[in-house]
């Protein structure tokens, strides 16, 4: 593909970089990933399942060829307090519960039982 007199090298909607998770049972984190962060994607069995979280994407296979390797993910939300509250009623464990930070962020933090870590954040604006 190319754009006037640039070459796109990457796939159409991509971005540059794209977090990928490695777990065993995938199926159902793809599941905890839709049901938590209203993501949308099929799981794919035959192929990396790609899913995308508002603006971004993400891709989780099942381990195999690969090690599972857990991710540590920073995840803009409309509600963080909803959210965390989600997640932790899917099954996650609550690391951090929801707080305003100095910089602007009411933010959260859970770890899902596949060992991802997701910080869930929701901007308020400067303080």
């Amino acid at each position: 593909m190319t754009d006037g007199d640039t070459v796109s090298f990457t796939p159409n909607g991509w971005r540059t970089i794209t977090p990928r998770i490695v777990a065993r049972d995938s199926r159902n984190l793809v599941g905890f990933v839709k049901q938590v962060f209203e993501a949308t994607g099929e799981y794919r069995d035959d192929a990396p399942t790609v899913l995308s979280i508002g603006d971004s994407m993400i891709m989780i296979s099942d381990a195999g060829v690969r090690a599972p390797t857990p991710a540590f993910l920073y995840v803009y939300v409309r509600d963080a307090d909803e959210t965390y509250r989600l997640a932790v009623s899917a099954g996650a464990v609550s690391v951090e519960e929801p707080r305003n930070l100095p910089y602007g962020d009411r933010r959260a933090m859970i770890e899902d039982r596949w060992g991802n870590i997701w910080q869930i954040a929701t901007f308020a604006g400067q303080v």
